[in-house]
């Protein structure tokens, strides 16, 4: 279940009319997701299909029963939509069995070699993800762990051990699993990494977790039927920013949900931040950030608006001095901050899900991927691609004198 609520916090800053032209664009996209060139959204098969789900499910079980550390190694969309589901949905301590690392986030060689020391007398199991295989960072992830698990494995129980996941064809990645015999899962070839959390790439590592990814998936493919409210946010974000809102922040009161707005930068700011256009993702957990971010959304520069991301059930823990639950005093401050913020300078847009469970988090993932796409139409950018990114990636190639290690 998702509720929103984008008029009652944002209407001195915007009216109907400011939305008007907006709306009229927004008529258009929501036939493109319903019944259109964007339909593949809706279908689940699109993502995954039932025997891909069967491997899933049937590898995640074995690499439960057969390792200490399971590895993930990608960056941007190849972990962090898992990682983002992984913290909402697991408790924060004494979680199942294996342990779970993501790898080749950074080129931090302290960070690494705690890794290595960490794990170089446990059993192993990784799973590379790279769609192309030539992305720097896990290739240099890749083969540090490769060549610390050839130390303690032969060629046979490495073919047990190293699980690629890459494009179903072509790449560098592709041609190593082939030779030597590597287990894959496919990326489908039309879904881009900040939306593929809800295939493969995803679904392996939330498997592996023990997360339940046939819920998730029921409720992501379920949230179709929130498509004209996620235009709406799209179209209610894009008039905020006509205002000269041009920063949102991604606002949460509980801290499981910050990897999830970390997952929301990204997809944000990579659909849409391009030709000079695009609203400035940013996130903050609550009430932490209050005693931060809240004097800068209260009294500082006005260009900032927050969507804020509530959830309505939680355990309950009684607090006697206040005769109320702990959840109750959480909502209580969501309620009051976005009040305060509204009678200042800073807007807020409010989405809220019924509880932390896979068929929510599934249902807001949806929600967020349909509003990106929506947003980037809106503004007339292209919302499948990233060619920013690929200038950074050329100077660092020339300054390692184009090295790949696959």
């Amino acid at each position: 279940m998702i509720k929103t609520d984008f008029n009652k916090y944002t209407s001195k800053f915007i009216t109907l009319a400011d939305k008007t032209k907006l709306n009229r664009a927004g008529k258009n996209i929501i036939k493109s997701f319903n019944n259109g060139d964007l339909s593949y959204w809706n279908d689940i098969n699109s993502f995954v299909t039932r025997e891909e789900l069967s491997q899933i499910i049937e590898v995640a079980n074995y690499v439960r029963d057969n390792c200490d550390v399971f590895i993930v190694i990608g960056i941007g969309g190849s972990y962090m939509g898992s990682k983002a589901l992984i913290e909402a949905l697991l408790p924060s301590f004494n979680r199942n069995h294996p342990e779970i690392i993501f790898l080749g986030t950074n080129l931090s060689s302290d960070y690494y070699k705690e890794v290595i020391e960490y794990i170089k007398d446990k059993n192993v199991i990784v799973n590379v993800i790279s769609k192309s295989g030539e992305t720097l960072e896990p290739n240099i992830a890749f083969s540090i762990i490769k060549y610390i698990m050839e130390g303690k494995y032969n060629n046979e129980e490495l073919r047990d051990r190293i699980i690629v996941t890459t494009d179903a064809k072509k790449g560098s990645l592709r041609k190593l699993a082939n030779d030597n015999g590597y287990f894959t899962f496919d990326i489908p070839s039309k879904i881009g990494g900040r939306f593929s959390a809800l295939t493969p790439v995803g679904l392996f590592p939330l498997a592996v977790m023990g997360i339940d990814i046939l819920n998730l998936l029921e409720g992501f493919i379920d949230a179709s039927t929130y498509n004209d409210d996620a235009i709406n946010y799209a179209i209610t974000r894009e008039a905020l920013f006509r205002k000269k809102k041009y920063v949102e922040a991604f606002t949460v009161y509980d801290e499981k949900l910050y990897y999830f707005t970390e997952w929301l930068k990204q997809l944000f700011a990579e659909t849409q931040g391009k030709s000079g256009k695009g609203i400035l993702p940013i996130s903050i957990v609550n009430t932490r950030d209050l005693h931060s971010m809240g004097q800068f959304l209260q009294q500082g520069n006005d260009i900032v608006f927050e969507t804020v991301i509530g959830v309505e059930k939680a355990s309950v823990i009684k607090v006697a001095k206040y005769d109320k639950t702990l959840h109750e005093i959480n909502r209580i401050a969501e309620e009051k901050v976005c009040i305060a913020h509204y009678s200042d300078k800073t807007p807020s847009l409010v989405i809220h899900i019924e509880e932390l469970d896979e068929y929510n988090m599934g249902e807001l993932m949806h929600f967020f991927i349909v509003a990106a796409i929506a947003g980037a139409l809106l503004i007339n950018v292209n919302p499948f691609d990233q060619p920013g990114v690929q200038k950074y990636k050329e100077l660092i190639n020339e300054g390692i004198n184009n090295i790949f290690i696959f």
